[in-house]
């Protein structure tokens, strides 16, 4: 009995310590949850810098032009596409792309053995024709002399004189057919048609030329143009007279154009037409990457200045204000800059208030100060 009540007061020490422990955990907790409600409230309560010297407007949607972009390539007015006119395989390639050329100048030749072998049979025909005219002309005149002599009946000279005249048409006709091979055979001798400098060259020694595919291009010192692609769908609304603008690889800032010739004709592959824009900026060299912008019609969008437009690295956004005057730095996607301002894809919405002055005062995370109106 003894030892059962000793059991009893241990157990009973144990309990007391338990409640105790228990009791301490609770106030601890409390003692954590009462500090971390205290610093929530404090961080709450930080007072926020106040931004001054800046000026706030709020977003409108503006009508802007709908812009079309098109891509295409700096080309010169004067191009000539050297062609063959015969069939045959080209022998010798006497340019490259980039060397300046002049008019008359040999660029090519195509394999003549053929046309080489026409002209010599036409001119064998041209002889014999010849010598056939020769001696009806002497048969002739010797008939002539017999029948002024009464030695021979009108008949018989009528045949005469139009064996001359079948000879003598002969000739013509043997003549014609010589000087047809001798021109057969110079489009063999493919030559620059105008002065200029080959911008590309499209077969090589070995390859068969057609007649009517292009074999090199020549350009001229005329002035730029751009060949760009359309939609089809535009078909309607892209006139010859238009003025677009053109941005031009390596050149800075946009360039001023016309739309000058219109091709009705869709390309069954790609389902667009081309056009030609001329350029007055006489800068661009050929064969340049361009982007030609023509205006299709009108829409909203939203504009803002473009010193609006803040980019801190590859992030695109502007400083928002929000209803409580505090500012953000907000994500934007930006489209087609003009002088109108910069049109804001997404992240802005009408009535939205931004900064559009004093960036340079801006602290991301300020307060605007009383007495900054928009």
């Amino acid at each position: 009995m003894k030892t059962l009540g000793g059991e009893t007061n241990v157990g009973k020490r144990f309990g007391h310590i338990f409640a105790v422990s228990c009791v301490l955990l609770g106030w601890i907790l409390s003692v954590a949850m009462v500090a971390g409600c205290k610093g929530k409230t404090e961080k709450e309560d930080v007072r926020r810098p106040e931004v001054s010297g800046v000026t706030v407007a709020a977003v409108a949607p503006s009508t802007v032009d709908d812009i079309y972009e098109a891509t295409g390539t700096v080309r010169s007015d004067r191009t000539s596409m050297v062609a063959s006119r015969v069939m045959g395989v080209v022998t010798a390639l006497l340019v490259r792309e980039g060397d300046t050329v002049k008019a008359g100048q040999l660029l090519l030749t195509i394999d003549d053995r053929d046309a080489a072998q026409r002209m010599r049979a036409a001119d064998m025909a041209l002889e014999s024709a010849k010598q056939s005219r020769s001696l009806a002309e002497v048969t002739w005149q010797r008939y002539k002399n017999l029948y002024e002599d009464k030695a021979l009946t009108r008949q018989e000279m009528d045949q005469v004189e139009a064996q001359k005249k079948v000879a003598e048409a002969e000739y013509e006709r043997a003549k014609a057919m010589a000087e047809e091979a001798r021109i057969h055979r110079s489009f063999t001798q493919v030559t620059a048609p105008v002065s200029g400098r080959v911008t590309e060259r499209r077969t090589d020694v070995g390859s068969m030329a057609s007649p009517g595919i292009p074999l090199l291009i020549v350009e001229g010192g005329g002035s730029p143009m751009i060949e760009a692609s359309i939609d089809a769908g535009l078909g309607d609304k892209v006139k010859a007279g238009m003025a677009v603008t053109a941005m031009v690889q390596t050149l800075d800032g946009p360039l001023q154009g016309t739309v000058r010739e219109v091709f009705p004709a869709v390309d069954t592959l790609s389902r667009t037409f081309t056009v030609k824009v001329g350029l007055k900026d006489a800068r661009p060299r050929s064969g340049l990457f361009a982007r030609v912008r023509i205006p299709v019609g009108k829409r909203e969008a939203i504009l803002v200045p473009a010193k609006a437009v803040v980019w801190k690295g590859q992030l695109t956004g502007v400083y928002a204000v929000d209803g409580q005057g505090v500012i953000t730095y907000r994500l934007v996607r930006a489209g087609n800059a003009s002088a109108a301002g910069t049109e804001i894809l997404s992240g802005l919405t009408a009535g939205d208030r931004i900064i559009t002055d004093g960036l340079e005062r801006v602290i991301d995370g300020g307060v605007i100060s009383r007495g900054t109106g928009e």
